[in-house]
């Protein structure tokens, strides 16, 4: 793990190698040059092809991308599309560029991966058809035109570019688009069926994944890049309470719904203890250097030991902040009674809980024992849970994206990340795949209609992200 990040200088120090990564110039309009237009092309084809879980076909979305690759020039033994039994629609892309001389390299390969499913979305809700990619306004709008299609386009056409070009590489690379990224959790998931099923086809020395990127401000000025090397550990638990119930003209005191509530208040007025990691630090060491004020001063001031307590309940105000500094459970569904003349035999709630990595998860539980304070809530995990070690920040890693970043934004901090939510990259990582969230693409700081109603994509952010790919992804690979 790199452990100086939070004062690793982030302009400057790779100019040369930032130099080598120089592209020609060209006299055509903007977006306009024939990679760029093979891309809007490749992107608009997966974005209109529906992949929600209700009534899409990740299958569809494959093999129409399977169909450009194998256009491009790849081999079709090297192309395939691949579902898990019994889940014909859930269908999922593996692609692979030959190292130098047709082999695999003398070095594993470097996958990259992008998932194609998409959350649903109701036509009657969004202002434009969620399935039909519309430019307007310098902005790409259609659902996952954001999230995670723009990647996964990117990806298919900078590997048939690759090839166009002749290059080779000293190390394979791997292309993985895979479905039910969307749903936790979920038997069909793409990276967990290819890590059980078809690993030798994915393995790599690391993987380069969704979650990190730019942020640019309401104006269109990028603020920073992050580099995504943690995430938090989803789980659920079902709270329920019991009770004989009744008639509900002769209530009774000890009801199923006021026992079930009232744990659930005593839930939502506690707050897990603050608790940095390498990576945690390293971000508000970064944001420090970048921020003003207050703001600046609190994130300094929680990296002290212990954390100042009056800092961190500033800084908890935010959620987003909030999220980076502890372990959160929340309540998000609840379900009681069943009718409206009975006393309530029954009360049930999920809560959903976001773990720190490194967490033990069963300590959250006696924790949630704790807090809700009533022996007659119980409490029970749903599904098993998925550990997520953290991703090392080696200079191997870093080196690359700081020189090219440097070049493509001069002054632009980067800044690593510990994602709330999460993504495939966990089970990557507890595979011995390291996965790091970059793209170079730049999201507006409100979250850009991801998972809500019509979700947008910067027009310029998909061709700075084509080429911030292509020329990352060949310095991890070398070759010519």
């Amino acid at each position: 793990m790199f452990r100086n990040f939070g004062v690793f200088p982030l302009v400057g120090l790779f100019l040369v190698a930032g130099a080598a990564l120089a592209q020609p110039a060209t006299n055509l309009p903007p977006y306009q040059q024939p990679h760029q237009q093979q891309l809007r092309s490749i992107y608009k084809e997966l974005v209109e092809i529906n992949t929600t879980d209700s009534a899409g076909s990740c299958t569809e979305a494959a093999q129409a991308m399977a169909a450009r690759l194998r256009a491009g020039g790849l081999p079709g033994d090297d192309v395939q599309v691949l579902a898990p039994p019994g889940a014909p629609k859930k269908g999922n892309l593996v692609a692979r560029l030959r190292a130098v001389g047709g082999g695999s390299g003398t070095k594993k390969p470097v996958l990259l991966l992008a998932h194609i499913d998409v959350v649903e979305a109701k036509r009657e809700d969004w202002q434009r058809d969620p399935f039909r990619l519309i430019e307007e306004n310098g902005y790409f709008y259609a659902r996952g035109s954001s999230d995670n299609k723009a990647m996964a386009a990117v990806f298919v056409a900078n590997l048939i570019r690759y090839r166009a070009e002749g290059y080779r590489p000293e190390r394979d690379l791997v292309v993985a688009l895979t479905c039910d990224e969307e749903i936790i959790p979920s038997e069909y998931n793409g990276v967990e069926f290819l890590l059980k099923s078809h690993r030798p086809l994915i393995d790599a020395a690391f993987a380069l994944n969704e979650g990190g990127g730019g942020i640019r401000d309401s104006k269109g000025t990028p603020l920073r890049m992050t580099v995504l090397a943690a995430e938090k550990v989803f789980q659920s638990y079902r709270l329920e309470v019991t009770n004989p119930g009744g008639h509900s003209a002769q209530p009774q005191k000890d009801n199923a719904i006021y026992r079930l509530s009232n744990g659930l208040a005593r839930l939502g007025a506690f707050d897990f203890p603050v608790k940095l990691s390498e990576i945690t630090r390293a971000y508000f060491s970064r944001m420090a250097s970048i921020e003003t004020g207050t703001l600046a001063a609190d994130m300094k001031a929680i990296l002290r030991e212990p954390p100042d307590a009056e800092a961190a309940a500033r800084l908890s105000r935010n959620a987003a902040t909030n999220a980076q500094l502890r372990t959160t459970c929340v309540a998000t569904m609840v379900e009681a009674g069943h009718a409206t003349n009975a006393l309530p035999q029954r009360a049930r709630a999920v809560v959903n809980c976001r773990i720190l990595p490194g967490e033990p998860v069963d300590e959250v539980q006696r924790t949630l024992v704790r807090v809700l304070g009533d022996e007659k809530i119980s409490i029970t995990p749903m599904g098993e849970t998925t550990l997520s070690p953290p991703a090392p920040l080696t200079r191997e890693i870093l080196v690359p994206m700081e020189a090219l970043i440097s070049q493509m934004w001069p002054g632009l901090p980067l800044v690593p990340t510990m994602v709330a939510g999460a993504t495939d990259g966990r089970f990557l990582n507890n595979a011995g795949i390291p996965t790091y969230g970059i793209s170079g693409m730049f999201r507006d700081a409100d979250g850009s209609g991801v998972h809500g109603l019509n979700e947008r994509f910067p027009v310029s952010s998909l061709y700075e992200g084509q080429d911030f790919l292509y020329r990352v992804v060949k310095s991890y690979a070398g070759g010519r």
